[in-house]
């Protein structure tokens, strides 16, 4: 009875889907010269030929609208009613950037009006020949909060639309659990190696190394502070850290509401192996953050701010110092080399001088094939996030020309970057939508050194991001899922008495 059940659903499905109706382009359609409003924008962008359907809304008018994608041998078509929804088949979508790799794609918008078809004009969305790595993970927080809960580290297949757990904190409200999470890092985009910091309750620093989770606590008396921001060595269990002061105040009235300041920041290097952590650079008047590995880990970037009132004060009164210049601090952009033999870094060498241009930097990310240094340049501070000034520059590591990424930037923040492994893409936090919620923004770069139009993460339901009330955070796109479940990581981080202590190496 069970097996005759079970074929009766299997009938039932099948009569479903040879029922649903065949979207048809619709004829006689008459052409007007009225300009596609479609949310969000995905009008002229470049995409990867493996990315999810770009689902999108329109918001021209009509009582049912048609829209119909032309390519070489292949053609797709969703429809909608009055709510103006878009979606696309997800295997049709599929087959047909399969088909159009490198070639071009034409896009028509047909509305229905007072029962007569009319078109619009049509745009385009380019096929790149060149993949994108298919997981991106991302925090979700609240784009300012006070209490350490319902926030989390998630991984997306961007290949679907299919969103997991790596880990989330407490859902309410408790005193005794309360904790964040922040600083997900992996090495050379795999995610063997991963690691992640738990702040105030149940405070460490998470590793993984290859299956094994361990909680270590990495405060120790000879460096600064806690580590905070973190890069792996590409090859080797090696990890170079800033270790910053941070404060944040918040502001009255102006429409970056947040400031995040360091008034204090170094450099340090972690064995993982051994468990070993040495300063690389302890400086009393300058604040070095945000360091980044070279691919071929024999050199490291990173920021630098010089505080010359900070030699002859007390450090008490540092941070007294910072909230009173804060909008006139400038982050430069260094580098060392690194001989991986001995341990030792050479003496800071100028990358980029943005304080001449009355600019400051944060985040330098080099691309995978080694040619070009991502970073991003606001008005001062680093923490650009919060700064609608912010937006994505490059230096040509080859040429030394250093200029802004017009085409992928926009008039709102866009910050935090991550580059994919063939350096032909990279994904930024922006916020140029509202200018108050971060999303994930996709951007083509060009063996020509420039980039392309950039695009917001495709979502299912395409009126997503406006209904959302969190911000994507710190992206980072990588080839494989985390394989450690959530249940694994809050077993290792509520487990206080097994966690580790880093210990100092002069």
């Amino acid at each position: 009875m069970k097996r005759y059940t079970f074929y009766l659903y299997i009938v039932a499905a099948v009569l479903c889907i040879s029922c649903k109706p065949e979207v048809k382009v619709p004829e006689g359609a008459r052409a007007v010269e009225e300009t596609a409003v479609i949310y969000p924008d995905y009008r002229d962008v470049t995409i990867p030929p493996n990315i999810a359907p770009l689902n999108f809304l329109t918001e021209n008018a009509g009582d049912a609208f048609v829209a119909a994608i032309e390519g070489q041998g292949e053609s797709l078509v969703a429809a909608a009613g009055s709510d103006g929804k878009l979606q696309f088949d997800a295997v049709a979508w599929t087959a047909l950037l399969s088909a159009n790799k490198g070639q071009r794609l034409t896009v028509t918008l047909y509305a229905k009006r007072d029962g007569e078809w009319v078109s619009l004009p049509a745009w385009h969305l380019d096929v790149a020949q060149e993949p994108i790595d298919r997981y991106l993970s991302y925090r979700l927080i609240e784009p300012s909060y006070e209490l350490y809960r319902q926030l989390g580290l998630y991984q997306r297949d961007l290949e679907s639309f299919d969103e997991f757990v790596i880990y989330e904190n407490n859902r309410s409200y408790e005193e005794e659990h309360n904790h964040c999470i922040n600083c997900h890092n992996y090495q050379g985009y795999d995610t063997r190696r991963m690691l992640f910091h738990v702040r105030a309750n149940h405070g460490g620093t998470i590793f993984v190394d290859n299956g094994k989770v361990r909680k270590m606590n990495m405060k120790v008396d000879s460096v600064l502070s806690n580590c905070v921001y973190p890069t792996w060595h590409p090859s080797q269990p090696w990890v170079v850290f800033s270790s910053n002061l941070t404060g944040q105040a918040f502001q009255m009235q102006h429409k970056d509401k947040i400031e995040v300041v360091d008034y204090g920041s170094d450099l340090v290097f972690f064995d993982v192996e051994h468990n070993t952590l040495t300063n690389i650079l302890k400086t009393r008047t300058d604040m070095e953050t945000f360091p980044c590995w070279s691919p071929d880990g024999r050199k490291l970037f990173y920021c630098s701010a010089h505080m010359p009132r900070f030699e002859n004060t007390p450090d008490s009164v540092h941070a007294d110092i910072v909230l009173a210049s804060y909008d006139s601090i400038r982050y430069n952009i260094y580098s060392m080399d690194f001989d991986p033999q001995t341990h030792r870094f050479s003496q800071p060498r100028l990358e980029v001088r943005c304080d001449s241009m009355g600019l400051s930097a944060t985040v330098p990310r080099v691309s995978p094939d080694g040619k070009y240094l991502l970073f991003t340049l606001g008005q001062f501070g680093q923490f650009h996030i919060w700064h609608s000034s912010s937006d994505q520059w490059v230096k040509n590591l080859e040429t030394g020309d250093i200029y802004p990424l017009t085409e992928s930037n926009s008039p709102e923040q866009d910050s935090y970057h991550t580059w994919s492994s063939n350096a032909r893409w990279f994904v930024f936090s922006s916020r140029r939508e509202d200018g108050n919620f971060t999303r994930p923004a996709i951007a083509y770069f060009g063996p020509d050194g420039k980039a392309r139009k950039a695009f917001i993460l495709p979502q299912q339901d395409p009126e997503y991001h406006r209904l959302f009330f969190k911000s994507y955070n710190v992206p980072e796109l990588t080839r494989s899922r985390v394989s450690v479940s959530p249940e694994q990581f809050r077993q290792v981080i509520y487990d206080d008495e097994a966690t580790g202590q880093a210990v100092y190496k002069p």
